[in-house]
This record gives C-alpha cells, sequence and structure tokens, in this order.
C-alpha cells in the first residue's frame, strides 16, 4: 500500500501556499527554509523555502521554492479535490480561479457530479468536483 502526496514545485511556496488555503479552507503546519536547516547555505537562498507543509480541504500538501530555474507546468497532470457539497465545490472553484483561467466551467457533468477546471494563477491545473451520488 502507498500513500500519495502532492509536492508542488514553486516560485514562492508561501504566497502560493496561502492562496490554497484561502481557497480550500485549511492551515499551514510547517515552514523550513534553507538558511534554518542548512548552515552553509548560500546567501541568496537563506530565505527559500526548502520544505513547506500545509492542510487544506483535509488534504496535506507539500511545496519548496523551486532554486533550480524557473518552474514550467505541462498540461499531463490535473490536481483533483472532490468536495461532498456542491456549496464547498462553488465555494472553492470560484476562490482558485481568481487570477487564474476557468479552462471549463464549473457544472453538472453527464455522468452525474459537478465538474470543473481551472489553471490557477501559478500555472497548476486543478479539477474540482463533487462526489458521486449512490442510489
Amino acid at each position: 500500500m502507498a500513500k500519495h502526496t502532492t509536492y508542488i514545485m514553486s516560485e514562492d511556496a508561501r504566497t502560493q501556499a496561502e492562496f490554497y488555503i484561502h481557497a480550500f479552507g485549511g492551515e499551514l503546519q510547517s515552514v523550513m527554509t534553507h538558511g534554518e536547516q542548512m548552515p552553509d547555505a548560500k546567501e541568496e537562498l537563506k530565505d527559500k523555502v526548502l520544505n513547506l507543509s500545509f492542510v487544506a480541504a483535509g488534504v496535506n500538501f507539500l511545496m519548496c521554492d523551486n532554486f533550480f530555474g524557473p518552474v514550467s507546468y505541462g498540461n499531463s497532470l490535473h490536481l483533483v479535490m472532490e468536495f461532498d457539497t456542491e456549496a464547498e465545490a462553488h465555494e472553492a472553484f470560484t476562490k482558485l480561479s481568481e487570477g487564474g483561467q476557468v479552462n471549463h466551467p464549473l457544472e453538472r457533468a453527464f455522468w452525474g457530479p459537478l465538474f470543473g477546471q481551472i489553471q490557477d494563477k501559478f500555472g497548476v491545473l486543478w479539477m474540482i468536483t463533487t462526489a458521486t451520488e449512490t442510489n
């Protein structure tokens, strides 16, 4: 058995994590910088995030500042957030789309639940959905 954790490379992990906490609700768990963890860190890296942990909508996420070069996102990976209620899905979709691009509006899908796609202002692709109703 495995445990999946999303790890996001970021240009600014603190700001991006705050945005997701705002969109989904949650809290910052911990932040470690290069300067705190690596005594011989280069001056320009001392304040960069080495590891950041947060919980949003009950899901654990990890992040760090990518210091090897610019972050680039492709279209082959989407983060999916499934909500129990339509109200939760609409609220998260609205907040997550702030400054981003709605690729597919949040609406009832032919298979039943709400479904929508967003590329957020950081370039991350998301699918927002609601739980499938069972009869």
